[in-house]
C-alpha cells in the first residue's frame, strides 16, 4: 500500500501499517465529524439575516427585538437582542423550567394533585376560572395550562409551588439569565390599577381582584358596593390614562426579558440542558400543543412549531422552536409600543417567521400549503 507524504512524495507501507493507517483515518474522520457538530452548534453571526430582520422590524409601529439561532448550521442573528422588553406571559416559561428542575431534584412531584380554591382564580387568559371550585388537577396539568392556554390561575399556583417570585428570580440569576426577571404574580399585576387609585387597595384579596374581572355572581354579588367604589376611583383619577403613561416603565410589567436571554433559555429546552432530557421533552410536547396565539409564529408556516406566546396592551411576543427542514431554529420575538390592531401585529410576527424559514430552507418552503 502506498500513501503520500507532504514532503517525501510516495512511500510504501506493509499490511500492518495499512491497518494502522486505516485506523488513523477512522479516528481522523470521527474527529472531523465531532468538530463539525461542535461548529454547527456554536453561534456564527449572519450579517445577511441581521439585515433582513432589521428591515422587517423597521416596519413595526413600535419597537421590536428578535433573537435567532439555527441549531443545525450555527447561524445566529439578533436585532435589539440585549434590549429589555415587557415579557407578558413568555416569562411563564421560566416558572415551568424551574418546576421541572425541582422535579428532577426530587423536591417536587408533578404527579401530585392540587385542589383549586376560589382564591386561586385569576382574570385574563386561561380556562381554570371557568371550572367549579374543587377541580383536582396534577401539577403537570397545571403547568400544561400555564403554557398552552397561558392560564393565569395556573401561573400563580405554580409560582407559589416553586417558592414564590423570589425563588424564580434566584433560579434565573443562578443560571446566568441576567436579562430575565419575574416582577410579580398575576394577581399583583391585575391589582395595579386599584393600587394606583388608592394604596389601601393593596389589601384586596385575590377573590376581590377576580371579582373585578368576572361576571360570576358568586364573586360579584357579595361585592357589588366594593366593585362600584373601585370602578369610580379608577375613573375619577383617570387611572387608565396613568397606566398608559407608565407602559414603558419596566417595574409595571409582569416580567422583564431580553430576546437574547429568552432565546438561550428556549435553546436549553431544545437541547435538553436546562433540565433533564425527560423534563425538556415534556416541555417541548406542551409547547407543541400551544392553543394561545396561533396567529403569531406558526401563522402560514408549513413546518412544526413549539412556542409560548405573550401579549398585553401594545405588546405581542412569541418564543420557541421552529422545526425547519434545515434544522431547529430558536426564536425569541418581542414587540412593545405598537399601535393599531393586535391581529395586525400578530400577523407581522408570522410573516417574519416565514421569511426566516425561507431564508434557511429556500423560497416558498415556509409557506403553509406551499
Amino acid at each position: 500500500m502506498a500513501i503520500s507524504h507532504p514532503r517525501n512524495g510516495w512511500v510504501r507501507i506493509g499490511k500492518t501499517g495499512a491497518i494502522m493507517y486505516r485506523h488513523l483515518l477512522s479516528i481522523a474522520a470521527t474527529c472531523m465529524l465531532l468538530s463539525g457538530q461542535v461548529l454547527a452548534q456554536s453561534a456564527t453571526p449572519d450579517p445577511g439575516l441581521t439585515k433582513l430582520l432589521t428591515a422587517e422590524l423597521s416596519r413595526f409601529s413600535g419597537t421590536g427585538g428578535i433573537y435567532i439561532h439555527h441549531l443545525g448550521n450555527g447561524t445566529e442573528a439578533n436585532v435589539n437582542g440585549a434590549q429589555k422588553f415587557d415579557s407578558a406571559s413568555t416569562i411563564k416559561m421560566a416558572v415551568a423550567v424551574l418546576a421541572y428542575r425541582l422535579q428532577d431534584q426530587k423536591k417536587l412531584n408533578l404527579n401530585d394533585r392540587y385542589t383549586i380554591k376560589a382564591s386561586d382564580f385569576r382574570g385574563g387568559s386561561g380556562i381554570f376560572k371557568f371550572h367549579d371550585v374543587g377541580l383536582n388537577p396534577t401539577w403537570r396539568d397545571i403547568i400544561l395550562q400555564m403554557i398552552i392556554t397561558s392560564d393565569n390561575s395556573a401561573t400563580d399556583m405554580m409560582i407559589a409551588k416553586v417558592g414564590g417570585v423570589a425563588a424564580v428570580n434566584a433560579f434565573l440569576t443562578e443560571q446566568g439569565f441576567t436579562g430575565l426577571h419575574l416582577n410579580m404574580t398575576t394577581n399583583d399585576y391585575f391589582r395595579r390599577p386599584y393600587d394606583l387609585a388608592d394604596p389601601k387597595n393593596k389589601s384586596l384579596t385575590p377573590e376581590d381582584v377576580f371579582a373585578m374581572q368576572t361576571n360570576l355572581e358568586s364573586f360579584t354579588k357579595p361585592r357589588e358596593a366594593q366593585i362600584a367604589r373601585l370602578r369610580k376611583e379608577v375613573a375619577d383619577k383617570k387611572i387608565n390614562d396613568e397606566m398608559r403613561k407608565r407602559a414603558m416603565d419596566e417595574t409595571t410589567w409582569l416580567g422583564v426579558v431580553t430576546p437574547n436571554d429568552m432565546g438561550r433559555l428556549i435553546e436549553g429546552i431544545e437541547k435538553g440542558t436546562i433540565a433533564s432530557k425527560e423534563a425538556c421533552e415534556e416541555l417541548k410536547r406542551m409547547m407543541r400543543a400551544q392553543q394561545s396565539g396561533s396567529r403569531k409564529i406558526p401563522h402560514w408556516l408549513s413546518v412544526p412549531v413549539a412556542h409560548k406566546t405573550g401579549e398585553t396592551g401594545g405588546v405581542t411576543n412569541d418564543v420557541g422552536m421552529i422545526y425547519a427542514r434545515s434544522g431547529p431554529i430558536i426564536i425569541a420575538f418581542y414587540t412593545i409600543g405598537y399601535e393599531g390592531l393586535a391581529a395586525d401585529a400578530d400577523d407581522r410576527l408570522g410573516h417574519v417567521a416565514r421569511l426566516i424559514v425561507e431564508y434557511f430552507d429556500g423560497a416558498g418552503e415556509g409557506r403553509r400549503g406551499g
